[in-house]
């Protein structure tokens, strides 16, 4: 039993060594492509003993971030039942893509000129959402006359648009097609389009729909839109030479004066036959 009782002690010794500094608490903002932020680390010593010569050291090799100043802080004693904070600037690159991220950590003190050292990782979530934007064009916009209506969405963000769909709540115009379209995804930097026919009938237009996607967290997120659009009349189509004039009544009325005058000339030659027969009789 003497014997034991010595190596139970060394043993719970032994552990107290290794588990005297620990990270109590771990604080980061979620990044975005591109963003700086800060990681705060709470180490606490929970011997009862001073932890010397501490030092914090993170790991970005490999990584897609870059320290903004120092991946190492150090300071001299951390006391027995306290704690110290250790603060970080990183940068996310401005091509990560978004996810969860761990970056290694070293932590190395000493307790009683017992060196110790313990690793780990910590958690960094980067996030990054689309960034939606639209226009609208149209294709022979005469009023009273049938043409189209495109939707381009546009994707500034750094994270693609899921299950992007289109509604159309026609207002100004008949619709001539279905009021809903799917289009998918809308990836980061490129668009995407979707187009109606319809039946142009304001002059000053409105385009309202309503465009719902997913974004990085899955959640649904519904936007409504509402642009405005140039209808023209035909007389200033016309002038504008978006279309041309209709010759038709041109054409009746022609040919309406070619019958009267080929029904005078009948009877203009019938009258002159009719004079001379009377003569020569």
């Amino acid at each position: 039993m003497k014997k034991t009782t010595p190596i139970l002690l060394l043993l719970l010794f032994s552990l107290s060594l290794t588990s005297a500094v620990i990270l109590n608490s771990v604080d980061v903002s979620p990044l975005a492509p591109g963003q700086e932020g800060t990681i705060r680390i709470e180490v606490e010593n929970i011997l009862s003993d001073d932890a010397e010569e501490v030092s914090l050291i993170l790991n970005f090799q490999n990584l897609p971030f870059i320290p903004i100043g120092t991946s190492e802080q150090s300071i001299d004693k951390i006391e027995e039942d306290d704690e110290e904070d250790f603060v970080f600037r990183i940068k996310a690159s401005t091509n990560i893509e978004p996810g969860d991220y761990e970056i290694p950590y070293t932590i190395s003190y000493a307790i009683n000129s017992d060196e110790r050292t313990r690793s780990g990782t910590i958690g960094v979530k980067v996030v990054a959402n689309p960034d939606l934007v639209f226009a609208v064009s149209t294709d022979n916009p005469v009023q009273n006359r049938q043409g189209g209506i495109t939707l381009k969405i546009i994707n500034k963000g750094f994270f693609d648009a899921r299950f992007v769909s289109v509604r159309i709540l026609p207002e100004d115009f008949t619709l001539l097609s279905d009021n809903e379209e799917y289009i998918g995804e809308v990836e980061s930097d490129d668009f995407e389009t979707a187009s109606f026919d319809v039946i142009f009938k304001k002059l000053n237009s409105n385009l309202k729909t309503i465009v719902e996607y997913r974004d990085f967290n899955n959640e649904k997120v519904i936007e409504t839109i509402n642009l405005p659009f140039r209808v023209y009349s035909e007389e200033k189509a016309i002038e504008l030479g978006l279309i041309q004039k209709s010759n038709t009544t041109t054409y009746i009325i022609t040919a309406i004066v070619i019958i009267i005058l080929i029904i005078i000339w009948r009877s203009w030659r019938k009258r002159r036959r009719a004079k001379k027969s009377r003569r020569r009789e």
